[in-house]
């Protein structure tokens, strides 16, 4: 297997910090009630269904109809959503852009929302600056389904074994390199460049 050439980013906590708790901690004022409320409400199974392309309107509809007594939170988290990203990444949206500018091809497979997608990258903008772009939602394929991954390489006449494809689910990283991707499991603590530096790239 060569050097690989491209860089495919997922964004939710590899570019972007995302946790319900950034909006919900503003909500209440007692941190296990939160966590009862996003264990038994707005759960993350309830979420990914957004990710997989759902309706907003629907989903909150959805729970609004089964927690009557918490539709102000519930429709809170459709309509405060920008509060779930706390800001970026510096370290990694840094690395990102050090690798537009030497020209290095760079792509996004990312288990997001398409209304929410958007609504990123216009807070974002680096986010509109990919040479491709896979978002769940618009696809209704979520990740680990090796469909996701083919679908961009294909999409764009990617090989996989030219990729390194970054993301912070191990889930995800796997299923990647079983498609001949090389992948990177974006932990808390990683040094992201020196994992780039290691298959060649100029960082």
């Amino acid at each position: 297997m060569g050097q690989p050439t491209t860089v495919v980013f997922d964004i939710g906590n590899v570019l972007l910090r995302w946790d319900p708790r950034n909006l919900y901690c503003r909500i209440f004022d007692d941190e296990a009630q939160m966590e009862w409320f996003l264990a038994h409400v707005c759960t993350p199974d309830w979420n990914v269904e957004q990710d997989r392309g759902r309706d907003w309107d629907e989903a909150v509809a959805l729970l609004v109809k089964d927690h009557p007594r918490h539709e102000p939170q519930i429709r809170a988290f459709h309509e405060r959503w920008d509060e779930t990203v706390s800001g970026v990444f510096e370290e990694h949206v840094a690395l990102l852009l050090r690798l537009r500018d030497a020209g290095v091809p760079n792509y996004c497979i990312t288990n997001f929302s398409g209304p929410k997608f958007i609504q990123s990258q216009r807070r974002f903008p680096f986010l509109s600056g990919f040479d491709g772009i896979v978002v769940s939602g618009d696809e209704r394929l979520l990740k680990p389904d090796p469909a996701i991954y083919r679908l961009l390489l294909d999409r764009y006449g990617l090989k996989a074994e030219d990729c390194v494809f970054i993301d912070d689910s191990q889930a995800n990283a796997e299923a990647a390199r079983a498609i001949g991707m090389r992948a990177i499991h974006c932990v808390e603590g990683i040094d992201l460049a020196a994992e780039l530096r290691g298959y060649g790239f100029p960082v």
